[in-house]
């Protein structure tokens, strides 16, 4: 083998990798790639080389293609259930691409390719020209994959992967048998280019079978965390009544203490003073902004914190008592962002790390909730540790959507250990 031809299996080998890269950002996504790939596209350079140079059995060619693909696919952190079905797919793509490149070039040079052994065989050089000329067609396919496939994270039942295999499969199965006993003419070409369509049709009507089996988990999920916040706000009211009741004994506490004033026993006035004080800074945990929703979730989180050993300060500044914001909606958002720092500052193993931060401030126009907490590790994605996770995953979900419904933001930071999530809330006179 001399050396242009070894250049030219190269040469195709670093094409093959930048088609199959190509291939996979489109399907899975860039965001999903390995922080370190440089090692797969070493491995899949290498295969690929060792593919092209040597001649192997149909079965074992096959096998070792797609060990070829998988080994480009293990560069993305997806499941491998996912990882293997696009191997699969891509492996049966390519196939039709070059069978079409196989009869386009034994037209244009009135040669006879209806055997495939002579690929496998020295002739590297037809052997290079069917694969340049069916990756420049696996281009166009692959452009028609990526208006297809919207690269759905979501992880659905192995039965529907297998029922996604079965095209791919039957139809390696059918190009194979007609690329031995088929005449190679227009209608192999017409016969081919339908399963090359078919293949692509069965990614979108997959993925619209992902989406609608999607949008049912999460209305189970909504529905569970409504349930949830439901139960958070009957805890919230609960609180309610208790402080009202504890304002309603104080009018009785004022009543005795006057009494007491009247009788001129001083003393006996200023040691219940001091008790009524006590129980009303008791009652409050410190916290007295005014508004029942803050108080009373302010205070269930100072509660949670002293039990498991958690610092919570608090910077509470309300222009106004009344914040033009449904407390039902207020609930869902303070008290996910507070269930969020809790859960996350149990996971601190130093007790003295343990730290939370409540800061929460309002102007005449907007609410501004900041919590930040310390955190075990630093973090990698905002997926949730939580003992029930179908209830609290779609936490951050929810506060978005109140983000939105008041025309508000959310921001989420995190460095150095801490995480920092920030809310605004317009007030508008239209809003519940």
């Amino acid at each position: 083998m001399d050396a242009y031809m070894i250049f030219s299996i190269i040469f195709v080998t670093l094409l093959m990798a930048f088609q199959a890269n190509f291939y996979f950002d489109s399907v899975l996504g860039k965001s999903s790639r390995k922080p370190r790939r440089a090692i797969y596209f070493l491995v899949f350079v290498m295969l690929g080389y060792f593919y092209l140079v040597s001649s192997f059995s149909d079965i074992v060619s096959t096998a070792v293609a797609l060990l070829l693909i998988f080994s480009l696919a293990q560069s993305y952190e997806v499941e491998f259930k996912i990882k293997l079905v696009f191997t699969i797919l891509y492996a049966v793509l390519i196939t039709m691409a070059n069978a079409i490149a196989v009869y386009i070039l034994g037209v244009l040079e009135s040669a006879d390719y209806s055997s495939m052994d002579q690929f496998n065989g020295e002739d590297h050089w037809i052997l290079s020209k069917v694969m340049l000329l069916g990756c420049s067609i696996m281009f166009v396919v692959i452009q028609v994959v990526r208006l297809v496939a919207k690269r759905r994270s979501f992880a659905v039942h192995y039965r529907y992967y297998l029922l996604f295999l079965i095209v791919p499969i039957i139809t390696i199965y059918q190009i194979n048998v007609a690329s031995i006993y088929s005449e190679k003419n227009i209608f192999y070409v017409f016969s081919v280019l339908g399963s090359l369509f078919l293949n692509v049709f069965i990614v979108y009507v997959f993925d619209n079978m992902v989406e609608k089996v999607q949008l049912a988990h999460e209305n189970t999920q909504l529905q569970r965390q409504m349930d949830y916040q439901d139960a958070n706000y009957e805890k919230t009211v609960h609180s309610f009544k208790n402080i009202k009741s504890i304002i309603h004994d104080i009018n009785q506490q004022f009543l005795y203490i006057d009494e007491c004033i009247q009788r001129n026993e001083l003393a006996a006035a200023g040691d219940h003073i001091k008790s009524t004080l006590n129980t009303i800074e008791g009652a409050y945990q410190r916290v007295n902004s005014g508004n029942l929703v803050i108080d009373a979730l302010v205070t269930n989180t100072l509660a949670m914190g002293q039990a498991n050993g958690i610092k919570i300060d608090t910077k509470i500044q309300l222009h106004s008592q009344h914040i033009q914001i449904d407390r039902y909606d207020l609930c869902v958002v303070l008290g996910n962002m507070l269930d969020n720092a809790i859960e996350a500052s149990k996971k601190v193993r130093q007790a003295e790390d343990r730290y939370i931060l409540i800061a929460i401030h309002s102007t005449s126009t907007a609410l501004v909730i900041q919590i930040m907490n310390h955190v075990e590790q630093p973090i990698v994605d905002l997926k949730s540790d939580k003992p029930n996770p179908e209830y609290h995953g779609i936490g951050l979900t929810n506060i978005s959507r109140m983000c939105e419904k008041y025309g508000g933001h959310m921001s989420i930071e995190h460095q150095h250990r801490k995480f920092n999530n920030m809310v605004v809330l317009p007030f508008h006179t239209d809003n519940p």
